[in-house]
C-alpha cells in the first residue's frame, strides 16, 4: 500500500506552504464612549450600500419610533459602497449625531 511510484527517491524533500499567509498589522483603537441615554439624541442610521442594508436600517428606524420615540433618527447612505472610505458622511454625523448604526443588510 505504501509503495512509491516508479521514479520517485526516497531521500527527496517536499516544500509545504502555508496557505492562511501573514495577517496585518491590528492597531487598536479606543471605543467610543457610551452614552448614559438615547432620550433626546440624534442616532444616525448609516446605509453601507451592501445587499439591503437599508431595509434592515428602515426596521431600526420604526423600532425607534414604536419604542423610543424621544430619540431621533436620521437615515443616511454613504456616497458610494462601503469599500470605498466616506470621510463626508463620517463628518457629518460627528458634527450633528450622538451615535450612529451601521447596517450591513442580509
Amino acid at each position: 500500500m505504501n509503495e512509491m511510484k516508479s521514479g520517485a527517491r526516497r531521500d527527496a524533500k517536499l516544500t509545504v506552504l502555508n496557505p492562511m499567509g501573514y495577517p496585518p498589522e491590528i492597531k487598536a483603537k479606543t471605543p467610543a464612549p457610551r452614552l448614559d441615554t438615547l432620550d433626546g439624541k440624534i442616532v444616525y442610521l448609516v446605509d453601507c450600500r451592501f445587499d439591503d442594508s437599508i431595509e434592515l436600517l428602515k426596521q431600526v428606524g420604526a423600532w425607534f419610533a414604536d419604542n423610543m420615540a424621544a430619540v431621533e433618527t436620521r437615515m443616511i447612505s454613504l456616497s458610494s459602497t462601503y469599500q470605498i472610505d466616506d470621510p463626508e458622511t463620517w463628518k457629518e454625523i460627528a458634527a450633528n449625531g450622538d451615535a450612529a448604526i451601521v447596517g450591513v443588510g442580509h
